[in-house]
């Protein structure tokens, strides 16, 4: 599913109250980091990242890289920060995100 410009900016919304959760350091992507990544995604849908100063990765390519990883999406990409989506497969999930249409 990609999202619609509308969807991105009700995201983007949703995002700036989330703490970041995710570093990706100097090494890039580990195996630890793409399970934090998968289980903050099932539990929460949409988390922020970060890409410290020292990584060999730019934000953009730590993100897109983390997206593929996980089956998830860029949202936005600001500086050294990102945010991914993911709906939830759970079909009993109290607190998913409804994005609008179109």
């Amino acid at each position: 599913m990609e999202l619609t410009s509308k969807q991105r900016a009700q995201l983007r919304a949703l995002a700036n109250g989330l703490d970041t959760i995710l570093h990706v350091g100097r090494e890039g992507l580990g195996d630890n980091l793409i399970k934090q990544a998968n289980d903050a995604l099932e539990a929460r849908e949409l988390i922020k990242g970060r890409v410290l100063e020292n990584s060999l990765l730019s934000a953009r390519e730590g993100a897109e890289a983390l997206a593929a990883a996980t089956r998830s999406q860029v949202v936005q990409v600001i500086g050294t920060r990102f945010v991914l989506y993911r709906p939830s497969h759970k079909k009993d999930k109290k607190d998913k995100i409804q994005l609008v249409k179109g």
